[in-house]
């Protein structure tokens, strides 16, 4: 991961954080942060980039979704982060559970250049 796909990643997480309301802070150690790393072949960047935009527009709708930002690498376009903030992790396995992220799912995994990259994340108390 380069110098500049790290600190997009960091200014992305912390403006989710400082975004939230100060009564909402306070389940933040229930709060599940979400990172997914989603490069696709070159010649499938622009459909890719549709496929992401779509699916921020439906999750950011479901229950238990704080924030979510798609992010595009600066120097290779065909490389995406999706940062999420979930409430908690029962509201993150719902919005799984969903039909239309279960279509987002079905529907990049032919353009992926790479393994889809999810990783989970807690605010360290």
């Amino acid at each position: 991961m380069g110098k500049a796909h790290r600190i997009l990643l960091l200014l992305a997480l912390i403006g989710a954080l400082f975004a939230s309301p100060a009564s909402a802070q306070q389940g933040a150690a229930n709060r599940l942060y979400v990172v997914i790393y989603v490069d696709s072949l070159p010649n499938f960047a622009a459909d890719t980039a549709k496929i992401l935009q779509q699916y921020a527009t439906d999750a950011r709708k479901d229950p238990g979704s704080v924030r979510l930002e798609v992010l595009r690498d600066v120097n290779r376009a065909n490389h995406f982060t999706i940062v999420e903030l979930w409430e908690s992790r029962q509201a993150f396995e719902a919005h799984l559970a969903i039909e239309h992220t279960k279509q987002f799912r079905q529907n990049i995994q032919p353009k992926l250049g790479s393994p889809f990259d999810e990783r989970m994340y807690n605010v360290l108390q």
